[in-house]
């Protein structure tokens, strides 16, 4: 993600109620990134990394960030003066990270996040490559956000009478919950997670009317899913399945069951392979349970 990218979306988001409590009463929409500061650094530091430092300027913080040795500052806007940077130092992550400062910084990126998800479901609505073979779901979201983003569940294409029809993931459209759903919530028990509260999206876009068009449907799509994991920004993800499995490790193995269970690192993302959750598996309960706790070490 570029910082072009990131300083837009920014701009979008900021609002009074992010604002920096000690200056909130001062906040408008010609000022928007008074205030934003500690809560745009720490987003900053999640996507671009580099280190978080801070000055004074008038006897109170202002942070910014610095990557590969330059100064970057989404928020200098809000003073009418040039700033000094000649003495800043580097502060901690979790420092700054108060409980009052993660409130607002959890709001912003939530934000955040979901215009840059929709933006890309607006580009999955009117894509036109697979017309004939899918079916599209125009009024839906291909993307469940959970509580947070650690960890992210991919699976292979939605059915055709499933959540992106009934919008509540893993239920079908009479609102009951797909055995898939209940399997995996059984596994996720394990690590005291409900999958209802876990990052879901799918490699294929729309429901395939063909199984054998599953393999180019999810290739036309992966520009897709490789945007939306860089703005999810997952501690790990988890593949459900051999497809999604072949298309995040590049098709890197030639026995499914050789990658189950371990942990990979593919384009900076931590990646654990799954057993489809389906009954219809003999594995999809009993030869999982041997791995979900590996998860743990991520939430």
């Amino acid at each position: 993600m570029n910082t072009q990218l990131i300083s837009k979306t920014l701009k979008s988001c900021y609002s009074q109620d992010l604002c920096y409590p000690k200056v909130k009463d001062d906040w408008d929409s010609e000022n928007p990134t008074l205030g934003m500061c500690a809560i745009t650094s720490l987003l900053v530091h999640d996507y671009l990394g580099g280190d978080i430092a801070k000055i004074k300027v008038d006897g109170i913080s202002h942070y910014f960030n610095i990557i590969e040795g330059k100064i970057v500052d989404f928020t200098c806007e809000q003073f009418s003066f040039q700033l000094d940077y000649s003495n800043y130092h580097i502060v901690d992550y979790d420092t700054i990270l108060t409980e009052e400062c993660r409130i607002r910084y959890e709001l912003l990126k939530r934000k955040f996040v979901n215009i840059l998800l929709e933006d890309i479901d607006k580009e999955i609505n009117n894509c036109q490559k697979c017309l004939a073979l899918v079916e599209k779901f125009p009024d839906s979201n291909s993307v469940h956000l959970g509580i947070n983003n650690d960890i992210v569940l991919i699976g292979e294409a939605p059915a055709n009478n499933g959540w992106r029809k009934s919008h509540k993931v893993w239920h079908d459209i009479n609102g009951n919950m797909l055995p898939s759903g209940k399997n995996l919530n059984k596994l996720f028990s394990y690590i005291d997670r409900d999958i209802m509260d876990t990052t879901f999206l799918e490699c294929c876009k729309c429901f395939p009317k063909k199984r054998q068009s599953l393999k180019n449907c999810s290739a036309n799509c992966h520009d897709f899913m490789k945007r939306q994991l860089e703005i999810l920004n997952p501690k790990i993800i988890v593949t459900l399945g051999e497809v999604p499995t072949r298309i995040i490790l590049n098709e890197k193995f030639e026995k499914f069951s050789d990658v189950v269970g371990n942990i990979y690192e593919i384009d900076g993302f931590k990646v654990l392979p799954l057993y489809h959750p389906s009954p219809i598996s003999p594995l999809s309960y009993k030869g999982n349970v041997p791995f979900i706790e590996k998860l743990r070490d991520f939430l």
